[in-house]
């Protein structure tokens, strides 16, 4: 996964630097953007009832998977900006989420952790 990660983040840093958008990507720029990227993708899901594959259809269904994939290089961009190690962050965040919430107290349960 580092491997692949690691290319996509050069990717991105690519087509960013053949357009010389890294004087417009701050960190918060590109906070703000990877909002209106997530909420683009939430749009796709509004009104529906489920929002599974059949619900959606092959052709939005290509429209949320390009939405995921600017939510992606967004994301991506941002912990290039701040050279924040992605893998290792959900890696440590998976460790906090365990302790917060452990199988055998939560499972099927969706509240949040505070409201046990």
């Amino acid at each position: 996964m580092d491997g692949e990660f690691s290319q996509l983040r050069a990717l991105v840093r690519q087509f960013v630097d053949e357009r010389d958008w890294d004087q417009f990507h701050t960190p918060k720029n590109l906070s703000a953007a990877l909002s209106v990227e997530a909420a683009e993708l939430l749009e796709h899901f509004q009104w529906l009832h489920k929002g599974d594959q059949a619900e959606l259809g092959p052709d939005r269904l290509v429209e949320v998977r390009h939405e995921m994939a600017d939510v992606l290089v967004y994301l991506v961009r941002l912990a290039d900006k701040l050279d924040v190690d992605l893998v290792q962050a959900v890696q440590e965040k998976m460790v906090l989420n365990r302790a917060k919430y452990p199988a055998e107290q939560v499972r099927g349960d969706a509240r949040k952790y505070d409201a046990y």
